[in-house]
Order: C-alpha cells, then structure tokens, then sequence
C-alpha cells in the first residue's frame, strides 16, 4: 500500500519560488501517474500539474502553467513541485496523488502542506 508524505510548504512573499516533495512508500509508485492538487479555503481541491509514470507527459492547470514545473525521481519515489513567481492566489494547501485522468483510483490523502503567499 502506497502512502503520500507531502513537506515543503511555507510562507514566502509574492514573487517567491518553493520546492515541494512528495515522498511515497511502497515499490509501486513508479508505476503511476501523479498529480499535485490544491484546496484554498472554502475552495474544492483542484489538479494544478501532472506528470506520467515515465516523466514523458506534463500538464498544467492554465493559472500555474509557466511558473510551475512538475517532476519526479522513481528512483526516489519522490513527486516534486517547482513553483516560482508565486502569486497570493497560490495560497492553498497542496497535496498529491495519483491523477485520476488515467483511470487510477486515489490513494489515501496525506496531511499536505501549506503554502502562503503573502503580498
């Protein structure tokens, strides 16, 4: 059984960049396609970026699409974020998981991390 350990997160003025990690348990992590979702408050969770099980195909949500880089390291078993010229509106918790699109049923949610852009 796979399990999601998202760290990174914290407080950054806008313009800012932060690297988030995503470490999973279990072998087959390399198999899935991944995603990193965020939730503001009162907002649903959204799909911000995905990226295939073999790193070939990423995409993005239009209001992060050019400051933000998905990656992964199967070797690692770590999903990783880069976000830059964050904006206020990036403040959420994000958190990852498997991308849905390609079939997949959502492993259990970790605890996520905050993120806070400040103005």
């Amino acid at each position: 059984q796979v399990q999601l350990a998202e760290s990174g997160g914290g407080l950054v003025q806008s313009g800012g960049s932060l690297r988030l990690s995503c470490a999973a348990s279990g072998s087959i992590f390399k198999f899935y396609p991944m995603g990193w979702y965020r939730q503001a408050p009162g907002k649903q969770r959204e799909l911000v970026a995905s990226i295939t099980s073999g790193s070939s195909t990423t995409n993005y949500a239009d209001s992060v699409k050019g400051r933000f880089t998905v990656s992964r390291d199967n070797a690692k078993k770590t999903l990783y974020l880069q976000m830059t010229s964050l904006k206020p509106e990036d403040t959420a918790v994000y958190y990852c998981n498997v991308d849905k699109a390609y079939g997949y049923e959502y492993i259990a949610w970790g605890q996520g991390t905050q993120v806070t852009v400040s103005s």
